[in-house]
C-alpha cells in the first residue's frame, strides 16, 4: 500500500492562492485507508476550503485514483465544471495520473511516504523502496534497503548496539534481524555471500512495465 500524510494546511492554502473556484480528486484505495484522501477526508476538505473562501464546484472518487481509465471516467464532472484548480487528495502517482487528464493546476494534498505493510487499521511499517532490483532471496525476506537506515546490501556496518541501530536506537539493526531470520530458516550460508552495491546507473527513469508486450 502506498502510504501518504496530509500536507500542512498552510502549504496548500499557498498553492491555491488566488483560486476562487476548486474541484476535489480522492481516491478509494489507498488514501483511503490511510485516511487522506477516503470520502470523509474529501467532504472535510471541502469544508475546509469553503471556509477559506473558495468555492469547491465539483469531486471525484474514483476506486483507484493511479488507474488512468478510471480517472478518465471520473473526471468528466470536474471538466465540465469550472473549477480553476483541483486539490488532488491521492499519492504523487494518483495526483500526475489526475493532470495527465485535465488541462488545470492539480495540487497535491498529501505527501506520499513510502510503501508500506498495513500492520493494523492506521498502522503503517515501511517495507519496501521499490528499488528495482530485489535481494530478498538472499537476505531472508528482510529488505536491508528499506531497514536499514544506511541500505547496506553487505551487513551489518559495525555500528549497531544490542541489536538495535546507531542511526535511530528505535530500530532494530536490519542485519541482526538478517542473521536471525537466516539462521531460522537454515539459510545462514548466505551471510557470507557477497553482493553487488545498488547503483542506479543503469536504470533509465521513468521506467515501463507493459504485460501485452509479446515475449
Amino acid at each position: 500500500m502506498i502510504i501518504t500524510q496530509k500536507k500542512p494546511v498552510e502549504e496548500l492554502l499557498d498553492m491555491l492562492e488566488g483560486v476562487t473556484k476548486v474541484a476535489i480528486a480522492g481516491c478509494g484505495q489507498c488514501a483511503s485507508a490511510c485516511q487522506t484522501g477516503g470520502e470523509p477526508e474529501v467532504q472535510a476538505m471541502k469544508e475546509f476550503l469553503e471556509q477559506h473562501g473558495m468555492e469547491v464546484v465539483g469531486t471525484m472518487l474514483p476506486d483507484e485514483c493511479c488507474h488512468k481509465l478510471l480517472v478518465r471516467r471520473d473526471i468528466k464532472a470536474i471538466k465540465n465544471s469550472d473549477a480553476q484548480a483541483v486539490v488532488c487528495m491521492a499519492c504523487g502517482d494518483g495526483t500526475q495520473t489526475v493532470a495527465d487528464n485535465i488541462n488545470l493546476p492539480v495540487y497535491p494534498a498529501n505527501n506520499t511516504m513510502f510503501l508500506g505493510q498495513v500492520e493494523r487499521v492506521g498502522m503503517f511499517n515501511e517495507y519496501c523502496r521499490m528499488c528495482g532490483d530485489c535481494v530478498l532471496g538472499s537476505t531472508g525476506g528482510v529488505c536491508p534497503i528499506t531497514k536499514c537506515a544506511k541500505s547496506l546490501v553487505n551487513g551489518p556496518c559495525g555500528g549497531q548496539k544490542n541489536g538495535k541501530c546507531e542511526v535511530n536506537p528505535d530500530n532494530d539493526c536490519a542485519w541482526i534481524l538478517i542473521y536471525k531470520r537466516l539462521v531460522s530458516i537454515g539459510q545462514e550460508d548466505k551471510l557470507g555471500q557477497t553482493r553487488p552495491d545498488k547503483g542506479y546507473a543503469g536504470v533509465s527513469y521513468p521506467r515501463r512495465i507493459n504485460l501485452r508486450e509479446k515475449k
